[in-house]
This record gives structure tokens, sequence and C-alpha cells, in this order.
């Protein structure tokens, strides 16, 4: 009783806490979340229905909490949650790998993406093949038509990254998703090389010899660095000359290097992405290889081996004028710390103060859903009380589209106001609308476009209605914003009823 008595005091205090905190509010912010779909086995018991009801009501749910990306996790195992010709389906979708589910869920998530405003990333794991050995592969993996590409290592199959036909491979698949849906993003985690095994060798000898050694390499760790880095260069190269507009980012375990190790390193003491897993982050920031940055800053405030505000620190002064959002691992934030403090706050007003940071994205998305610690509620009613636009950040196109035509408003037929409009007329995809913004002020005085409390509805229509219980004699405000998120000037309207 006397435990119950604590948790409820704590509660209130937390749900006090949350009414009274403010935050200024941002127009823009990538608001993100992973939905990762590898070792997810709750997927192969539904039916095709199901699934489909499950996801619109994930994304409703994200909806609601203010997300405006999707990190959609669409191949786990070197396998297809998709319709791809060069590789399995999913085991995940139905349980055996290469049985064809009927449906193409890529393509249901593009769709019930787009019709919330949410962009969709397609998150792909380059190298792994197989997590577990009770993990069949297919008879028509690439498996088994080259096992020369892979490496067993531990229990894990993974492409040899210095197997340049492994790489040639990967861009194929990759160059196929881009081309034939709608996404607005490839994306990549923390997976390159694998996560060391204690007394075990990832044996790319032969490789190595052949396109190391023979190559000129004298340190086998450059050897494999290099190897990632004419993956991502090159996958850089193939997504943009597909489609401009769809990016390429990426989301690396949260230490680049250890200042033990580079002096220009930060002051953690873990494993890092350039000595332990070949990845040299940094490299590919300077070059401008990858549109995004997400490192995984899952560790807490105060941790003794990796803390959460000395790398948030360190991978700002270390973005390259690539655009940096953070990584925030939802069950180690609001788990309280030795203050007994959930450090959702914390985090989050360290994001928003850092001028460097435009943005966040939550693992796993799962947690949203089931609104752990209360985490959904804090986002919905501080965090992301009012919609975010993404950021146009990137260094592509920063053209924004031309004002939208003919805005009206009419009563419908159910009586209601509505207003209306077409798009900008443009033959160029870059400079296409792909969706539109309505601001409601009191008057042309209180016009502000960057107060994102005045936004009343994201939308990819062109049209808007106005609900009955709207004040009289309010203006209007429409603006277009093409793929890559530029806002074009706005075209006013006064509704006087």
């Amino acid at each position: 009783m006397h435990t119950i008595r604590q948790f409820c005091l704590l509660l209130s205090f937390l749900t006090l806490s949350l009414n009274t905190f403010s935050i200024k509010s941002q127009k823009r912010e990538f608001r993100g979340t992973w939905v990762h779909t590898v070792g997810q086995g709750k997927f192969a018991k539904m039916s095709t229905q199901e699934m489909k009801k499950y996801f619109t009501n994930l994304l409703d749910g994200f909806q609601k909490d203010g997300i405006n990306v999707v990190l959609f996790q669409i191949r786990p195992e070197a396998d297809a949650w998709y319709a791809s010709p060069f590789e399995p389906w999913s085991r995940y979708i139905t349980g055996v790998q290469g049985q064809n589910p009927g449906w193409d869920p890529l393509e249901f998530m593009v769709k019930e993406c787009h019709k919330r405003n949410m962009d969709i990333h397609a998150w792909l794991n380059p190298y792994r093949v197989r997590t577990s050995p009770k993990n069949a592969l297919s008879p028509n993996h690439i498996y088994f038509k080259h096992k020369d590409w892979f490496v067993n290592y531990g229990n894990f199959i993974w492409f040899d990254p210095g197997n340049p036909a492994c790489k040639e491979f990967i861009k194929v698949v990759v160059k196929d998703i881009v081309k034939r849906y709608d996404i607005d993003a490839i994306h990549m985690d923390d997976y390159f090389y694998p996560y060391p095994i204690v007394e075990s060798q990832f044996d790319d000898s032969k490789t190595w010899q052949t396109y190391g050694l023979d190559k000129g390499f004298t340190n086998k760790g450059d050897w494999r660095r290099e190897n990632v880095n004419g993956l991502i260069r090159e996958l850089h190269d193939v997504i943009h000359q597909t489609k401009p507009w769809v990016e390429f980012g990426v989301s690396p375990f949260g230490i680049y290097r250890n200042k033990r190790n580079d002096p220009n390193g930060s002051m953690t003491n873990g494993l890092s992405n350039y000595d332990d897993l070949f990845a040299d982050i940094i490299h590919w920031l300077k070059m401008g290889w990858v549109d995004y940055n997400i490192p995984q800053l899952y560790w807490e405030i105060g941790h003794r081996v990796a803390d959460y505000e000395i790398l948030l620190d360190w991978w700002s002064q270390n973005s390259y004028n690539i655009p940096l959002y953070i990584g925030q691992d939802v069950l180690r934030t609001i788990k309280p710390d030795s203050l007994k403090r959930n450090q959702l706050r914390r985090k989050m007003s360290m994001v928003i103060d850092n001028a460097q940071v435009t943005g966040n994205c939550f693992w796993p998305g799962y947690e949203l859903e089931r609104n752990a610690g209360g985490v959904a509620d804090s986002l919905r009613r501080v965090y992301h009380k009012y919609p975010a636009l993404h950021p146009a950040n990137n260094s592509f196109d920063k053209t924004p589209p031309k004002t939208v035509r003919n805005l009206l408003y009419l009563k419908n037929k159910s009586n209601i106001l509505h207003l209306s409009w077409d798009a900008p007329f443009s033959k160029l995809e870059m400079d296409k609308a792909a969706y539109f913004v309505v601001y409601r002020f009191n008057s042309l005085g209180d016009v502000d476009l960057e107060d994102p409390s005045k936004i009343v509805s994201v939308t990819r229509e062109t049209g808007y209605d106005i609900p009955k219980n709207s004040e009289p004699h309010m203006l209007y405000v429409v603006t277009a914003f093409d793929r890559c998120h530029n806002e074009s000037r706005g075209e006013f309207i006064e509704v006087p009823e």
C-alpha cells in the first residue's frame, strides 16, 4: 500500500509538471520514429486485413503524437517487405521467408503515411543476412547463388563488404526501391561491419588478400572503412540520380571515436563506429555523402561511459552542415534517474536549445504506441502540441514552388464553409507542390507564418473545411510545399461569415 501511495504521488507530480511546463514550439522540426520489423513475430500471426488495420492504427497514433517522419524497416535480413525482384519476401510478414503475402506492405505504408502527410523513409540494413541459425533462408535467396559473397560470423550471416560484387548487388536493390516506390528517403542504421563478438573473428581474409593487400592497403581497418565509404558514396549518387528529391540518411551508433583513440573524439569510453564498426561517419559528413545524420544517443544524461549531454554537444560541433537530428531511446529516457526524475524534459530542452539540431527520432515506435511512461502524452500536450513541418535543410534544392492559384471559399452541399485552391503549375517534379499548409489569423496585422500555433491544416488535398465553431471574419493563408519542404509565398483570403 505504501508503494502504491508513493506511485500515485509521483504520478500526480509528473502530471502537474507536464501541465505547467511549456516550451517554445518549433515550426520546422524533424519528428521521427523507427518502426522495426526484424524479430517481430507478431505480424506472422495476423491476416492481411489485421495487419493493415494494425498499421493504420499505429500511424493514426503517431499522427496524434505529432510524428512527421516514419522510418519503416523494409529489408531486415536481405529480404523484403515489398515486392522485390531480387530478394525473397521477409519471414517477418508470414513466418516463412519467401512466402508471398499477397499484398505489398511498403506500397501500403507509403500511401498511408502520405495520406497523413508523414514522410516515409525506407529503412534497410545493407549487409545483414541472417540473425539466427533458426531462421532458414529461402531457397531462392541470393546466398545460395553466391556463397562466396558471404561471411558466417557467430550466429550471423553477413555480406562481405570487401567483395565488390556485394556492393554492386546492394546498389541494384536500393535503386529498384527508389525507382518503384514513392518514398522520401533511404535510411540506414548502425549495422555496417557487424558488432564485435568476443573471441571471434570476422573472416574476410580472402577478400583482404585480393582487394586489400593486393591493392596496396597495409592496414586492414583502413581497408574495411574504405569498403563502407565506397558503398555510401555510390549509394548517394545512385539515389539522387534516380530521384533527386529522395534523401539518403544514416543513424550511426552514438560514439564516433573515444578521445583515448583520437584527440578529436568524445569524452566517452565505449565501442565506436570508426574503430569497431568500420563506419567513418565524419568522413561521410565532410564529403556530403549523406543528407542527414541521426546519431543514436541512447544513453542517459550522466551515464558514466557515454553521457548523453557530452555526446549531444560533440555531434553538434561535428555536424559539418549536414542536418542533425537526435536518436532518443524512449525507455532509457522515461526511466527515472538517480534523482527519481524522468529525463524527457531535460533531453528535449537540450535539443531545442541547440542551434545545430533540428529534431528528434524516437526508438522504437512501439513504445510510443503503448505510451510507455506517458511519453506519448508528453509529446501531445507539450513537445508536439502544435504541428511541425519537416525542415527544408537540404543542400540540393532550396527553390520554393509558386503560389497556390484560385484561392476562394464557398459553402458545400452540407452547408459547410470550404476553402479551395489549385496547385501551382510546374512541369518539373522538383517544383511541383507536394502538400499545402493552411494558417488562420484574426487580421492581416496578426500574420506570422513562423507561428506553428496558427496552422490549422497540413494536407495533400486542395481544400479545407472550416469548422462550424470557427470565429467569423478570419484571415486564412495557404502556402504550397514541394517535395524538399520548401514553402511558397502565402495566398491570403478573408472569410467574413
